[in-house]
């Protein structure tokens, strides 16, 4: 049985919060590429969009939009998710997964695409920050 850490963003208020999703809820999410689509209700956002942004597995390898599938794969990084280079023209060797969503994954990011409400109230925060 599948279980995730879901980090969903809010663009609009530029803030994240972060909720573990398990069983029939994880399950939503395998099977699923970066950048589609899902049902927030998933998260508790009824009524709301999120688009899968990224991810990482147990040991902190990312989800990578260009690679296939849900498998590791070493490829030739110059520069982007995994890797950052320090100068012109470097490369190197990394692990990455696969853009596919798969019971190996423990860490989901996503972001808000549409909706109507507050995202925050949702999650049962921002009501007492005036104390």
């Amino acid at each position: 049985m599948a279980d995730f850490t879901v980090t969903v963003a809010d663009p609009d208020s530029g803030a994240t919060y972060q909720t573990t999703v398990d069983g029939q809820d994880a399950n939503r999410f395998l099977g699923r590429e970066l950048g589609d689509e899902v049902d927030g209700g998933a998260v508790g956002l009824d009524g709301f969009t999120l688009e899968l942004t990224g991810g990482s597995d147990e040991a902190g390898r990312p989800l990578r939009a260009d690679v296939r599938g849900a498998d590791l794969k070493e490829i030739l990084s110059d520069g982007g998710v995994g890797y950052k280079t320090s100068r012109d023209g470097e490369r190197k060797r990394i692990t990455v997964r696969g853009r596919e969503i798969s019971e190996a994954v423990a860490q989901v990011n996503a972001k808000v695409v549409a909706g109507d409400g507050d995202v925050a109230a949702a999650f049962g925060e921002g009501e007492d920050d005036e104390e």
